[in-house]
């Protein structure tokens, strides 16, 4: 027996007006310093206002939020007393959005109690409408929540099924404004959840569909939103993308790129997105004949000759490559900024945060302390894997 979940989702142009129908009488916006510098919460709240609603900002979250802003946001919230709580931003709004939101209804928890095991009960005092500004994370469509232990250097992965949102606002004016680097970087982290949906030991009849077409649009249009932000149908197009990838990984999980991805950001503050995405190829190449039949329906899928390919792991990791190096991605921990000297005094750190990530154990093949090390040694050099 397995599980679906799903939100509402309300998507394409005008998605946002949405809002104006809702019923209640006080929301709550979780969002970041530069989404509301850029006007999104004035675009929120006029439509509030249409729904007769007031509201209350609380724009403080940081990338990768950590535990204690989660902690400051629930205090507010529970003072403020709201019946809506709307996420608004990238994954960090959306996931410190629903922490907090279980915190507000049960303020004897801590954040890292949040479990899909114990029964939350919620909706008692809120629900949530979760809104992305980038098209990548597909926060919007899971009930996972990635939190930062700032104290241990390390990202917790957390979540209830019952944290996912009511309605998720699909609307591609947000990502209108992207610039290309935060594009290129959350495009890699759709196409991360999509592949690793596909290929996890989780996958299942329902989210598969969903992960094959959501590689397709990114491939089709990444390279496209990346270097023109006003193409309207690249911008609309990723955003879906986002989202049915947030669907099929959400309801299949992440595997070793998340896992591998995790903890480089936590160690090293690399964007989620281009961590995960620079781990992909190589963990693929990892895996290798294990999941070659998964990676040759891939590779079928988007027309590059796999029929014919003996090795469709490496071809769809070249396939990758190409992609990242075409927007800019680096292919290298190098690449990506890192010493040598910072790369070897973190090494152990990387692997042992690295073993402790939850999607580690739904990777086909799991590695062991010396193939990790290995793993990060040879993404440090760009190394193809040949182990």
């Amino acid at each position: 027996m397995w599980y679906f979940n799903s939100p509402l989702i309300v998507f394409g142009e005008d998605a946002l007006s949405e809002l104006a129908s809702i019923e209640g009488q006080r929301a709550f916006i979780v969002t970041d310093a530069n989404i509301a510098r850029l006007g999104y919460v004035d675009m929120v709240g006029q439509q509030l206002a249409a729904a007769g609603l007031d509201y209350q900002v609380f724009a403080e979250v940081e990338p990768d939020p950590s535990v204690e802003t989660v902690k400051r946001g629930a205090e507010q919230m529970r003072q403020y007393a709201p019946d809506w709580i709307i996420g608004l931003g990238g994954g960090s709004s959306m996931d410190a959005a629903k922490a907090m939101w279980v915190l507000y209804e049960h303020p004897e928890m801590m954040p890292e109690e949040i479990n899909p095991i114990t029964p939350l009960k919620l909706r008692q005092k809120a629900r949530l409408i979760t809104i992305p500004t980038t098209s990548g994370t597909g926060a919007e469509a899971t009930w996972a929540i990635v939190l930062t232990d700032a104290g241990e250097g390390r990202k917790l992965g957390l979540g209830s099924r019952e944290n996912m949102a009511d309605v998720a606002i699909v609307d591609p004016v947000f990502a209108l404004r992207l610039p290309p680097q935060i594009t290129a970087d959350t495009g890699m982290d759709a196409l991360t959840h999509a592949v690793e949906g596909y290929t996890s030991t989780w996958r299942n009849d329902f989210c598969d569909g969903l992960c094959l077409v959501a590689i397709k649009l990114v491939f089709a249009y990444l390279p496209r939103a990346v270097a023109d932000g006003s193409d309207k149908q690249a911008r609309e197009k990723m955003h879906n993308a986002a989202s049915i990838a947030g669907l099929g990984f959400g309801n299949s999980l992440a595997a070793l790129a998340h896992a591998m991805g995790h903890s480089l950001g936590a160690v090293f503050h690399i964007p989620h997105g281009r961590a995960v995405g620079l781990f992909l190829p190589y963990t693929i190449e990892f895996v290798g004949e294990s999941m070659a039949e998964r990676y040759a329906d891939i590779a079928r899928f988007l027309g590059i000759g796999a029929a014919s390919s003996p090795q469709p792991a490496r071809l769809l990791a070249n396939h990758i490559r190409d992609l990242a190096r075409s927007i800019g991605q680096p292919q290298s921990l190098q690449e990506a900024g890192i010493s040598a000297e910072q790369f070897e005094t973190m090494l152990p750190r990387l692997v042992e945060n690295a073993e402790s990530d939850a999607t580690l154990v739904v990777s086909v093949r799991i590695p062991d302390s010396t193939e990790l090390t290995r793993l990060y040694r040879h993404a440090f050099e760009g190394r193809r894997i040949d182990f």
